[in-house]
Formats: structure tokens, sequence, C-alpha cells
């Protein structure tokens, strides 16, 4: 069993952003975006097919639908293209000066992969996943991106050991809470993000794994009413997947974010991670190992 099939019969709650039949009246076809934007609907699709843009929301048909802000991309490709500049590159500007689809890991990842099968877990359980995940990815990736979300600076000081260590096989780490202790942006490790106050992913823990052989994601979102619950007790709906398409455009929504809060290292990563991930095929032989891993931690944590 794979990593990504339902364990279970989770529906996804009202409003999560999941894909219905009927688009919004104010959203396009992708004939109306071809019509806007005065380029022809099979260079749209190539576009999408070689990198990945612009973004389509899938209908459940399959159906794409775009957004006004779409329009002006694609002009902007076209604009940097005609003044000589590489498609490539073109579209990978537009994409790094793009809004943030979502400012939330969870909430892309349930809005562009509704399949993903959504479970309540425990964070003592979350902890076990995200060492598994850390874990086999950093063993065996070349050079992943890394992004970690842990809520509050203390929450991740039990994890700084560890995430010091994986940024030393990585090629960029970022980590995102609340606050941290200023001393702490001293230590070896990853980049420290603050989350502004309103920040939807204050809510959540994530951990993202990107590179170009090895792809792992985990993303979950604190349930409220939670205040007088024990840390390790607290429920969290949760997804995860080793899909290489859901991991990066988890990893777009952190690099997003990073440069948000204004990390200036998140602009080269945004047009990194603009690009479509390589064809990659996940086998059983990797599913197993980092299925063996979560076996592990889970069974001495929990």
């Amino acid at each position: 069993m794979s990593m990504d099939q339902d364990l279970g019969a989770a529906q996804p709650p009202a409003g999560s952003g999941v894909a219905d039949e009927a688009g919004g009246d104010d959203e396009l076809t992708i004939g109306d975006l071809a019509r806007r934007a005065g380029v022809s609907t099979a260079v749209l699709r190539m576009w999408e097919s070689r990198h990945g843009f612009p973004e389509a929301r899938r209908l459940a048909s399959g159906h794409r639908r775009y957004s006004e802000a779409d329009v002006d991309l694609v002009r902007q490709v076209l604009r940097r293209k005609a003044a000589g500049i590489r498609l490539e590159v073109a579209i990978a500007e537009a994409a790094a000066s793009a809004a943030p689809t979502s400012p939330s890991i969870f909430a892309e990842l349930r809005r562009r992969h509704p399949t993903l099968a959504v479970h309540r877990l425990r964070k003592s359980t979350l902890i076990a996943l995200s060492w598994a995940i850390e874990d086999e990815c950093c063993a065996v990736a070349d050079r992943p991106v890394l992004f970690g979300a842990f809520q509050r600076g203390r929450f991740y000081e039990a994890s700084a050991g560890r995430w010091a260590e994986l940024t030393r096989v990585a090629r960029s780490a970022v980590v995102f809470a609340d606050e941290w202790d200023p001393g702490s942006r001293a230590e070896r490790g990853p980049v420290r993000v603050d989350l502004a106050p309103d920040a939807p992913m204050r809510r959540e823990w994530a951990v993202v794994c990107d590179a170009l052989d090895s792809t792992a994601c985990l993303s979950a979102w604190e349930l409220p009413g939670q205040a007088g619950v024990p840390d390790r007790e607290r429920v969290f709906e949760t997804v995860w997947t080793v899909d290489p398409v859901a991991v990066r455009d988890a990893a777009r929504v952190a690099a997003r974010v990073a440069a948000e809060a204004g990390l200036a290292d998140a602009t080269p990563l945004l047009y990194e991670l603009a690009e479509p991930p390589a064809p990659r095929v996940t086998t059983p032989v990797a599913v197993t190992a980092l299925f063996n891993r979560v076996v592990a931690y889970v069974d001495r944590l929990v």
C-alpha cells in the first residue's frame, strides 16, 4: 500500500478548498484565459506540460479553471518573451512575482490534491512521522530542499540538533515558527523565519523534503479548541505524500511564505521551484523503507 492510499473514509470538511464540479462565477476556462491574454490554448497547455505554468485549479472532472491574476501573469510572460528573455526565465520570473496561492501548506495540498487521505493524529504521532521522513529522505536524497513548520519556536528546540545535522546535507533548509530566541539565529542549522501573528502556518506542523531522487511531505493543521490539552496529546488533521508533484506544491508555498516574511534567499528558491519536478517513479522499495522508519518511530514514541 502506498503512502497516498486512503486508509479510511475521511471526508474533507466544508470550505476545505477541495475542487468541485462547478467553478466560481469569476473563474476562467483555458479558452477564456487564452482569449484574454492573447495566446492560443495549445501554447498554454504546452507551458503547463513543460513548465508547470500557469497553475490551474482542477475540477473533479479534470477541467482547468484560472483566475484574473493568471491573465496578468501570462501577459507578463509574453511581454518578457517579446523582449528577448528565454521562456523558462520569463515563466520563473512571473511565478516568483505571483502572490501565494495560499499561505498554508495544508490548505494548498487539500485544494490541489483532494484525493490525499486526511487523518486525525496526535502530535506524538506527528513527531514520529516527521522523524521518519527527515531520516529517510536525507539518507537517500541528493542535496534536498527542506522546510519545517513548528508552530512555536520552543517546539523547535527539541529538534534543533536534528535539523542542524539535516542542514549539512541539504541544498537549502528553512524552518518556520511564531518567534525565535534571538540567540538561536546565530547557531548553525537552518534559516529561521518568523511567522506573522495572523499567519495560517502558525497552526500548522510540516516537513517538506524536495529532491530530484527523493520526495516526501507531511502537513498537519491543529484542530481548534485544544487550549488545555497537553502538548503531545493535541490532535491535528494530517496528510502525507511521496508524490513529487504534491511535494513540489508544498515546497512552493513554503518558499513563498518565506519570501513574504522577507527572506532574501527565498527568491532563488522560488525560481528553482517554479519548474515542475522531474519525472520520477516511486518504487515499492522506497515506500517500504519510509514505512519501516515510520513504524519504528511510532512504536518508540507513541
